[in-house]
């Protein structure tokens, strides 16, 4: 039984099963289920972040052990988020400041540090796929979603300095940002696909 392929390929379908249920809970627009499947996805990440650092040569150690750290970081940002959203929000009778700061369909501060947390999301998938060696197909597709993932840490973690992300939320119905989150998961969710076969070892055969 080798732990160091059957963690990461749990992780990754752990991955692959969250970002599936977010997209199709956003279509429907059930935010709770959201909420849920975001408090499991870091930890399925943290698996496959830690078989693909585990597996990284050592001229690449420094990059993996960047990838690795980001994403510890991620993990904390985004179940401390959604461990609110679903205790302290859900039960209990906020006043209308502490609403404004912990409540995520305010866009308020809670939803500031969900976007810091997937912005530093991008650059552990970025630093992660910057240490892998790709031999074969599957794994240079994966290496390059993960590498040009990265480019979500600038969009995530600027743009709600200029106060869009607020406009947005005081109109309309807030159809558009879950097409966003849709098309995100869209994305990211061959990575969860292609992690899962790499671990599975058929990317041997591709």
């Amino acid at each position: 039984m080798n732990l160091n392929r059957m963690i990461p390929k749990a992780g990754a379908a752990i991955v692959t099963v969250t970002v599936f249920l977010f997209a199709a809970f956003e279509i429907i627009n059930f935010s709770m289920g959201s909420f849920f499947v975001c408090l499991i996805l870091p930890i399925g990440f943290i698996m496959m972040t830690a078989g693909l650092h585990n597996e990284c040569e050592s001229d690449r150690k420094v990059a993996a052990n960047i990838g690795m750290v980001f994403a510890a970081v991620y993990c904390v940002l985004i179940m401390f988020v959604y461990f609110t959203q679903l205790t302290t929000v859900k039960n209990e009778q906020l006043n209308e400041q502490a609403a404004k700061l912990l409540d995520f369909s305010r866009f308020g501060l809670i939803a500031n540090y969900d976007l810091l947390g997937y912005g530093i999301m991008a650059l552990s998938t970025f630093f992660t796929g910057l240490s892998m060696k790709a031999g074969n197909k599957t794994d240079k597709w994966l290496k390059a979603l993960m590498m040009i993932h990265g480019v979500f840490f600038f969009s995530c973690t600027f743009m709600p300095m200029t106060g869009m992300f607020l406009k947005m939320s005081t109109g309309g119905d807030g159809l558009g940002g879950r097409l966003a989150l849709v098309a995100w998961c869209v994305y990211f969710l061959p990575i969860g696909v292609l992690a899962y076969r790499h671990f599975g070892g058929q990317h041997r055969k591709s």
